[in-house]
């Protein structure tokens, strides 16, 4: 499952293709973040700040599913920020496989994204006028595929998650867990080492979030999976659960 290799043009990181199962995929060594106080970048030195994580240190193996838990402002979606290369910490090293992805240029890090991280949002995030499958293959617009490859690629996506049926309804047509299944599918488009998600169950019901979960555990199995969430069944699914409290590693279980 979840077989559908796309790789596009050369990206910053070390392609290691068939060494997955054993390379460490993420680590965060030291990372502290400060934010302006209004909640942007630090515009001077002597701005008031706001730390959002402090000398955090995180692994993530490859076919490991990692939880990140802990109460609002803890630091649980600044980390995967820092993970997805959505933003450069104050310090320390973010690492995809090996490379410090936080060095990079802006747009080497947008390469890196491209190729190498998937987002799955909580909200889901699907353009509204277009369907199913043209939404799964958005990723892969500048991989230098042909448009006839992309449709094929998402068609394929959209069967392994269970909506091959449903390739050409809009958003607007498709329930919660469909959407949210959509969304998993156009994380997956590129064929990414790294999935991180948002509260990924945290706009579905029981039955539809224990669906996505077991999708999710699924996914894990060869790539690794960051999530963040309050919901103790999505936690459940992973394998280690890091507690962050005040932007600190508060503990490891």
């Amino acid at each position: 499952m979840f077989n559908h290799t796309v790789r596009g043009s050369r990206s910053p990181v070390r392609d290691r293709a068939g060494e997955r199962e054993s390379t460490t995929a993420v680590r965060l060594d030291g990372v502290t973040h400060e934010y302006g106080a209004s909640g942007g970048r630090l515009r001077s030195s002597d701005e008031r700040t706001v730390t959002a994580l402090r000398d955090v240190s995180i692994e993530v193996p490859m076919g490991t599913t990692v939880g990140l838990e802990g109460p609002s402002g803890s630091g649980k979606s600044t980390v995967l920020h820092a993970v997805a290369g959505l933003l450069v910490p104050t310090a320390g090293r973010v690492e995809l496989r090996g490379t410090d992805i936080a060095a990079l240029s802006d747009a080497e890090r947008t390469r890196v994204r491209r190729h190498h991280i998937g987002i799955v949002f909580q909200r889901f995030h699907l353009l509204p006028s277009l369907s199913a499958r043209a939404n799964v293959a958005l990723p892969l617009v500048q991989s230098g595929l042909p448009r006839s490859d992309r449709r094929e690629r998402a068609t394929n996506l959209l069967h392994d998650v269970g909506l091959g049926d449903r390739s050409t309804h809009r958003p607007g047509e498709l329930s919660g867990g469909e959407r949210q299944r959509v969304a998993i599918a156009r994380a997956l488009a590129t064929d990414p080492d790294v999935i991180v998600a948002d509260e990924p169950t945290g706009e579905l019901d029981t039955a539809t979030g224990t669906a996505v979960l077991e999708l999710l555990t699924d996914i894990g199995r060869d790539r690794a999976v960051v999530v963040a969430s309050h919901d103790e069944a999505t936690l459940d699914v992973a394998d280690r659960v890091i507690t962050l409290c005040d932007g600190r590693v508060d503990d490891v279980r």
